[in-house]
């Protein structure tokens, strides 16, 4: 049985957003253009359901400041050790960071730091599952598969929106 995948493009403050879904969840959440991994266009469906509707909304209240919890159906797809290291992603609080270490530590492996790191950046669901708020154990900006420049201006809008905003953050 195939299950029919819907896709929309949403033009965000970041640039053009694709997300696709089933009729139940998500199915990813891409920057269509990046240094690292341009995303090809898939084709836009004629119906969209309405969990497309509902990312469109909520994903507009955040960049609005005003969301700082996202709810909303996602399947990750992967294997155990990634599906972990995504859940713990989940616990990072809105305008907080931590570093690849901790984020080790969190899934109670510290010596799997490369596998966090190489997990993190394999992310589908940007901005809904934080990754951009994993950053290097000496506070500097590394590893983000939607380019540096938005994972700094993601945690420069979190920081301002969650009263914990500093005039230069990096």
């Amino acid at each position: 049985m195939t299950i029919e995948i819907f896709t929309k493009y949403i033009d965000s403050p970041l640039g053009m957003i694709e997300v696709s879904a089933t009729e139940s969840y998500l199915t990813s959440i891409l920057f269509v253009e990046t240094q690292k991994k341009p995303s090809p266009r898939k084709e836009v469906t004629a119906y969209i359901p309405p969990i497309i509707d509902e990312f469109e909304q909520q994903m507009k209240e955040y960049f609005e400041g005003t969301r700082k919890d996202f709810e909303l159906a996602i399947k990750h797809e992967g294997t155990d050790f990634q599906k972990s290291v995504w859940e713990k992603l989940e616990t990072i609080p809105y305008g907080k960071t931590i570093s690849y270490l901790e984020l080790s530590r969190r899934i109670g492996n510290e010596k799997a730091i490369r596998a966090v790191g190489t997990t993190n950046g394999s992310n589908k669901f940007t901005i809904v599952v934080p990754c951009h708020r994993v950053i290097g154990a000496n506070g500097s900006l590394v590893g983000y598969g939607g380019d540096l420049w938005r994972k700094k201006w993601l945690l420069d809008h979190e920081a301002k929106h969650s009263g914990n905003y500093q005039t230069s953050m990096f």
